[in-house]
């Protein structure tokens, strides 16, 4: 390469010569072609950035003779109608989807409801979102007058109206003026210590508020998120979108696409309605939809509906054990999988104990994961919670999550600080208001009359995974900063497989089972000893 080659390419690696290097100033739609390109070509990336996506190499040295160009105006010579084109060429004429994972973006949204953000974080695998949090930031703001809540336009247009708009300021008033009583009774069951900063010790209240009175808040309320997702985890989330039966969702389809199709155009493409395989795959919905609809009207409702928040393990694999023992020697062993099972099952239950508590006993914190042979077995949870807490634990994703449409059918949670604060009758009238106009809107309006059930309602989900997600997830979820009801939550999912599973229960060594009055105050002064 020539240093003139070498003085085009500067701008766009991290280094020329060296056979490691990362790609920098560069279109997402650029990045992914060249990558593309990459798996079917001899040359080096950076022999075909030049060969194939800079224009006019020749400008491009001229000029480099009067200044260094900057990272935009780089941009504006590259070939990205070109890069574009190849795609579109591979993506309908190949349908080589995985080349729509070699760029993303950072799309931002504010102003989404809280029904909303929980479809956008339904697709699991190429995104990463991050909301706002309840814990934090008080959610009792007026914009214009009127609390941050969607104004759903189908109940809005209806006789519905009035009743879904007062049941919504009702809810965010009572949020409201629960504050300082909850605060008060907070402050005086965790008077703060000589050694707690004054800082520490009011984020720590205000957090344990914050908590308490989430419950009050309507899905509807309006929240901010962001989400760095590839390209294909983008179309998928835009087909879903616009097909859904939400109003909200498939107006935020439209801004979203808008956006989107600013940086990475051609990844979402398909997305588009008119294109053919968005049309298929919406007949595909909606044949499938209409098919398990109908046959889920056979299921019988003998049960009784459960009214408080209850972990069942529906189920779980007898031979647990042996299937982990045998996965995890099978890659040092030169076994077979059915020897290497054989040797397990030969083990003595007091023998396959002392080697998962050795296993155990070399963790010396939640971060030093077991291997990938506990990713061969798995249990099947039904939970019923609050969907504050669900919101919470929704975001693992390592796992198989399906929930029921919320409703007030379940009852909701009270918290503990409230009743201790003499507050509850309070919280549970503004319940009965949200369960009342629930109720009336939901014949006509199922899923809009979601909006209105407060976040204490429960909601009904199955969550299906393996042992090394569980780990992850009850451990962190029961470490003592965590929101009391996933603590609790994940206590229980524990202790399910504690019951049938002991001798594999003992790996999971940082499940945290005691309670805490301010759980954040440790986290809290550390962070602010950090900050001195």
């Amino acid at each position: 390469m020539t240093p003139e080659e070498r003085a085009v390419l500067a701008p766009y690696v991290t280094n020329t010569e060296g056979d490691v290097f990362v790609l920098t100033n560069l279109p997402e739609v650029v990045k992914g072609a060249l990558f593309s390109r990459y798996s079917r070509s001899a040359l080096g990336l950076r022999r075909l950035l030049l060969k194939e996506f800079l224009q006019d190499p020749a400008a491009a040295l001229r000029e480099l003779g009067a200044a260094a160009p900057q990272a935009g105006a780089a941009a504006a010579r590259l070939a990205v109608g070109r890069a574009q084109e190849f795609y579109d060429r591979i993506l309908d004429g190949y349908g080589d989807d995985s080349i729509g994972e070699l760029g993303g973006a950072h799309l931002a949204m504010e102003n989404v409801s809280m029904i909303a953000t929980k479809v956008l974080e339904d697709a699991r695998i190429g995104g990463s979102p991050l909301e706002k949090s309840t814990r934090y930031v008080s959610f009792g703001r007026k914009r214009g007058g009127e609390y941050l809540f969607h104004q759903e336009p189908a109940l809005l247009a209806s006789r519905h109206r009035e009743r879904y708009l007062q049941t919504c300021r009702g809810l965010f008033e009572t949020y409201l003026a629960l504050m300082p009583p909850l605060t008060a009774h907070v402050e005086a069951l965790s008077p703060r210590s000589a050694q707690t900063s004054e800082a520490a010790w009011r984020r720590s209240v205000n957090a344990r508020v914050y908590d308490a009175l989430r419950g009050l808040l309507p899905a509807s309320t309006l929240t901010n998120m962001g989400i760095f997702g590839n390209g294909r985890f983008f179309e998928a989330l835009l087909v879903r979108l616009r097909l859904s039966n939400l109003g909200e969702l498939r107006t935020l389809a439209e801004a979203m696409s808008a956006e989107l199709g600013k940086v990475i155009p051609s990844f979402i493409r398909r997305a588009d309605p008119g294109h053919r395989h968005f049309q298929g795959f919406a007949a595909y919905q909606r044949q499938r939809g209409e098919t398990v609809r109908t046959l889920a009207a056979q299921v019988p409702h003998v049960d009784a509906e459960p009214r408080a928040a209850t972990v069942a393990l529906v189920d779980h694999d007898p031979e647990a054990e042996v299937r982990v023992l045998a996965a995890l020697v099978y890659p040092d062993s030169g076994a077979s999988l059915a020897e290497a099972r054989r040797w397990a099952a030969s083990l003595s239950v007091p023998a396959r104990l002392e080697i998962f508590q050795r296993l155990a006993g070399q963790r010396d914190n939640r971060r030093h994961k077991l291997p990938r042979a506990l990713e061969t077995v798995f249990y099947t949870f039904d939970l019923v919670g609050d969907f504050g807490m669900y919101r919470d634990l929704h975001r693992h994703r390592m796992l198989t999550q399906q929930r029921q449409p919320l409703s007030t059918r379940h009852g909701f949670a009270l918290p503990e600080e409230v009743a201790l604060a003499g507050e509850a009758g309070r919280y549970t009238e503004a319940m009965h208001g949200a369960t009342e106009a629930y109720e009336a809107m939901r014949g006509d309006f199922p899923e809009q009359a979601q909006y209105v059930v407060p976040m204490a309602c429960h909601i009904r989900w199955m969550v299906h995974v393996n042992l090394r997600a569980l780990m992850w997830l009850v451990e962190l979820r029961s470490t003592p900063q965590g929101h009391p009801a996933y603590r609790h939550m994940a206590q229980e999912m524990f202790r399910r497989v504690q019951e049938v599973h002991p001798a594999l229960a003992a790996l999971l060594r940082f499940v945290d089972l005691r309670d805490y009055a301010l759980g954040r105050l440790d986290a809290e002064q550390r962070q602010e000893d950090k900050a001195r």
